[in-house]
């Protein structure tokens, strides 16, 4: 499979592209990182160096993919942050364009905005994913707080989740980080048809860049053709027993784990509900 990914660019650590570009790779599949912004490391460390990529040097790199033709042989376009509001115009002609040269070619948003209350993108990017990325999306991955964003509802247990994730009206949506109880966190997946709720123990210390493993791993067994179910459960269970692995660590253990992201498992903490 081709993927085109479009997110940020980090020299240290596996968050946006250092996450979802090596899973993908180490999975079997071509990716083309396009990047939003080159940073020197995460916000969560005390000093970030660097910027986003100009929008008329993404709309040239993009052009340079287009006049190769290349993006007929793209299967799916995959975006996550964004560095300024105007480079979501930018990801939706991108995502047009792929869908006009392959119409089978599918779209995972993952809208990056912020976490566990705090929001970290940039003014006026939240309203541009809603107004030009949303209602292009086949997939949606957003997590509890970015829902709320996008939804306008509180997210505060799964069946809040879903009353949200239904107000966005795209064909799935997969919601992260969602609370069930004290003790245990998990991802909602609804379709027009299906609702299922995979969680498993709340883990401490848990690193950045667990959102955009999760939808380059979901987007890759929505390729192979799992159903909605099996493919929730591999995909949590693979970022769950990255995450336990990198507790304390301050990055995803990705090289280290890497065996796991191509592994079928299954693991007795997780719980699956269907909703």
């Amino acid at each position: 499979m081709n993927i085109l990914s479009i997110q940020s660019e980090v020299v240290f650590g596996h968050v946006g592209q250092g996450a979802a570009r090596f899973a993908l790779q180490r999975l079997g599949h071509e990716v083309w990182a396009l990047p939003t912004v080159l940073y020197s490391n995460h916000s969560g460390y005390p000093h970030v160096e660097g910027d986003a990529i100009s929008a008329n040097l993404l709309r040239r790199l993009l052009e340079g993919l287009s006049v190769n033709g290349w993006l007929g042989l793209c299967d799916a376009v995959l975006s996550g942050y964004l560095g300024s509001a105007e480079q979501a115009e930018l990801v939706a002609e991108a995502v047009l364009r792929a869908k006009r040269a392959n119409p089978k070619a599918i779209y995972c948003l993952d809208p990056v905005l912020g976490d566990n209350g705090r929001a970290y993108a940039k003014a006026g990017v939240a309203e541009a994913i809603a107004r030009h990325l949303l209602p292009l999306a086949d997939i949606v991955t957003p997590n509890a707080f970015e829902l709320q964003q996008l939804s306008a509802l509180s997210v505060f247990d799964p069946i809040h989740a879903k009353r949200a994730a239904e107000r966005l009206g795209r064909p799935l949506v997969l919601v992260t980080s969602v609370p069930r109880g004290e003790n245990r966190i998990g991802v909602l997946a609804i379709s027009r048809d299906e609702h299922w709720f995979v969680s498993t123990p709340l883990l401490d210390e848990a690193p950045h860049g667990a959102g955009d493993l999760f939808a380059a791993l979901f987007l890759i067994e929505k390729l192979n053709g799992s159903c909605i179910a099996d493919g929730l459960k591999r995909s949590v269970a693979r970022v769950f027993r990255i995450l336990l692995a990198s507790r304390g660590f301050g990055e995803l253990r990705l090289i280290g784990e890497q065996n796991t992201i191509g592994e079928s498992m299954e693991f007795s903490e997780l719980m699956v509900e269907s909703l």
